[in-house]
C-alpha cells in the first residue's frame, strides 16, 4: 500500500483550482475529491487533468490489478489480475466478471505468485494480445475467446515474463521481458536468458532492440512514433528512459527521460501512456505521475493505492488505472494516443 502524505494546507486550499497566481510551480496543492488525491505541481497540468477532475473507484476486491484495455465494439474495459491468474472484464454497469480463466498460466501457482497475464493491448478484429508470465509468451486472444501463442522463445530459448507491449504503426510489436514471473528472478534455474531485455517482432522475424536494463516493464511510444519511452521498475534506478527509434525500427540513444530513484513512497516505474500531445501518464511511487514531452514533472494523479498500469477508455479521455486490488478512473482533458488498432 502506498504511505499517505501529510496534508500541508488547509482543505479550502486543496480544493482551489490551480492558476500561475494561486498556485506557483513551487507550491503544490493536493485536492481530496473523490476518492485518492491529484496534486498539481504547473498551470499546464489544468489542460490535461480539470479543476473539477476526480478520481472514481469503480471495483475492487482483486489481488493484483494490471494491464488494462478497452474494447470499443464491446463498451468494456479487460483487465489482468496477476496473482489471480485472470482476465477480468469490468462493464459500464459496475459489473467485475472474469473473462478468462487460467489467463497467465495453465495450471494455478503458489500463493502470491506472479504467474497470471500482465501487460494488454488491442490487435485486429476485436481481438487482444496479452503478455503471460506463468506461460512465459505472448499470445492472442480471438473475439471468441481462442488463445493461440503469438511469441514464445528468441533463439531457442523461453522468455523471462514478458511483461508489457505496444504495437508500432507500422505493425511492429515491442515487448518487454523483465523476470517478474519467475520464483527467483534473476536468479531463478529456470531462467535461460540472461538478460532482461526489450524485443521487435516484425515480419515474423524476432530482435532484441535493448539488452542493458535491469527491469524494462512499461512501454510507449511517441504520437510520432520517433521516441520509444521504456520504464525501469528497478528498486536501486528507479527511471524512465528514452530512445530514438529510426524508421527500420531500431532503437538507440538511450538516455534518462526521469529519476526516481531518491523517492520514497511505494511503487516504482511501471506501466504507461501517452495523449494525443505526447504527455505522458507513467504509473509510479505514489500515483499516476504526467509529465510534458520535454520531462517537466506537471502533476500526479493518486488513487489510493499505488497504481501499476493505465490506458484510455469510452471517448478517449477517460484513463483507467489498475492499481493493486482495485480499479479506477478518471475523466481528463486530454485525449488518448491512439494505438495501431484503436
Amino acid at each position: 500500500m502506498m504511505k499517505k502524505a501529510a496534508f500541508p494546507f488547509a482543505v479550502a486550499i486543496l480544493t482551489v483550482s490551480c492558476s500561475p497566481s494561486t498556485n506557483p510551480a513551487s507550491t503544490p496543492i493536493k485536492e481530496t475529491t473523490g476518492v485518492g488525491s491529484i496534486v498539481r505541481l504547473d498551470p499546464a497540468f489544468d489542460a490535461l487533468v480539470p479543476p473539477d477532475a476526480h478520481i472514481e473507484k469503480l471495483a475492487g476486491g482483486f489481488q493484483f490489478t494490471e494491464g488494462p484495455v478497452w474494447r470499443p465494439q464491446e463498451q468494456h474495459l479487460w483487465f489482468s489480475d496477476v496473482m489471480g491468474n485472470v482476465v477480468r472484464q469490468w462493464s459500464p454497469d459496475g459489473k467485475a466478471t472474469i473473462a478468462i480463466e487460467h489467463a497467465g498460466q495453465d495450471k494455478e501457482g503458489a500463493p502470491g505468485a506472479l504467474i497470471g497475464p500482465n501487460g494488454e493491448i488491442a490487435d485486429k478484429d476485436g481481438a487482444v494480445l496479452f503478455c503471460q508470465h506463468g506461460n512465459r509468451r505472448i499470445v492472442r486472444v480471438s473475439k471468441d475467446l481462442q488463445i493461440t501463442p503469438l511469441v514464445e522463445r528468441f533463439q531457442g530459448k523461453r522468455f523471462n515474463s514478458p511483461n508489457d507491449l505496444v504495437y508500432k504503426y507500422d505493425g511492429s510489436l515491442y515487448f518487454t521481458d523483465p523476470p517478474y514471473g519467475l520464483a527467483k528472478e534473476d536468479d531463478d534455474p529456470a531462467k535461460e536468458l540472461r538478460f532482461n531485455g526489450v524485443f521487435r517482432l516484425a515480419n515474423g522475424k524476432l530482435q532484441v532492440v535493448i539488452r542493458d536494463l535491469t527491469r524494462p516493464n512499461g512501454i510507449a511510444f511517441s504520437p510520432d512514433q520517433k521516441i520509444l519511452y521504456i520504464a525501469n521498475s528497478d528498486d536501486k534506478h528507479k527511471v524512465w528512459m528514452r530512445y530514438d527509434v529510426a524508421d527500420n525500427g531500431a532503437v538507440t540513444n538511450g538516455r534518462v527521460f526521469f529519476d526516481v530513484t531518491a523517492e520514497k513512497e511505494d511503487g516504482l516505474p511501471d506501466g504507461m501512456k501517452l495523449d494525443s500531445q505526447g504527455n505522458l501518464y507513467c504509473s509510479g511511487p505514489g500515483g499516476v505521475w504526467v509529465f510534458s514531452p520535454d520531462g517537466k514533472h506537471l502533476g500526479t494523479i493518486k488513487p489510493p493505492e499505488t497504481p501499476a498500469n493505465c490506458n484510455w477508455g469510452d471517448d478517449g479521455k477517460s484513463l483507467y488505472i489498475t492499481a493493486r486490488t482495485c480499479l479506477y478512473r478518471i475523466k481528463l482533458a486530454s485525449t488518448g494516443e491512439r494505438t495501431l488498432y484503436q
